[in-house]
């Protein structure tokens, strides 16, 4: 069992194991989140990401910045793809990411916990593949952005079904089991939040040090620079 493998599970028993939730409330655990979802801020974060969008196919796909996930991000006959735009890597910024993305990166910038953040591009019928988070440390937060219209896609977190609506955010925990299943023709665009998931003290500042160190330069780093990291 590898370093990380045993720090999950030291984790996951300190958040309950498999009676841990699946979907958090927002308000209780990271009310910071909810300033994302005002109209205004939707707004300002959607025209950012129009500007990059008709760019996308310079933007990397998943699997090209962790080579580690391959088997999630990429298709059969390699037609359709999953493209992340990163924008904070565990305390690592890819700069001219973020010169293109200003108001976006100010408002993660001011949020508690931040832990990582990026653009989850899903191109027209690209499914992801039932997965979990290599990384128990974290819970995630999509803020749904651009959702297809026609025959919207749809993710499963363990047995909870979700349906993406605009600007409607929701935290859940990715460590569980999930998949994504999208027969749309149609581009979907989520801005991922992932945070520092609570946990009881020594373990939150075991899991704060190992990001600061290990994860940073091992990932967050080689994110930052462009290059494809050692996880």
């Amino acid at each position: 069992m590898t370093f990380q493998q045993r720090l999950n599970r030291w984790f996951w028993r300190g958040v309950g194991g498999d009676s841990r939730p699946v979907i958090y409330d927002i308000d209780a655990v990271a009310p910071a989140l909810r300033r994302f979802e005002t109209p205004e801020t939707v707004a300002a974060i959607r025209s950012e990401l129009v500007g990059i969008l008709p760019d996308r196919q310079d933007i990397p796909k998943y699997h090209e910045i962790d080579p580690g996930r391959s088997h999630i991000s990429t298709e059969a006959d390699g037609a359709a793809s999953w493209r992340v735009f990163m924008l904070y890597a565990m305390g690592a910024k890819p700069e001219a990411n973020r010169r293109r993305c200003p108001q976006t990166c100010a408002l993660l910038d001011a949020t508690p916990d931040l832990f990582q953040a990026f653009f989850s591009i899903l191109e027209p019928h690209k499914s992801v593949p039932a997965h979990e988070s290599p990384y128990a440390g974290y819970l995630r937060y999509h803020l749904p952005l651009l959702v297809p219209t026609d025959n919207p896609p749809q993710m499963r977190v363990r047995d909870y079904w979700h349906t993406w609506r605009e600007g409607e955010g929701l935290l859940f925990c990715d460590y569980w089991e999930h998949e994504v299943v999208n027969h749309s023709d149609q581009v979907r665009v989520v801005l991922i939040i992932d945070i520092f998931r609570p946990l009881p003290l020594v373990r939150d500042r075991v899991n704060r040090l190992v990001t600061r160190t290990y994860l940073r330069r091992r990932y967050g780093k080689k994110i930052a620079e462009g290059k494809a990291p050692e996880l």
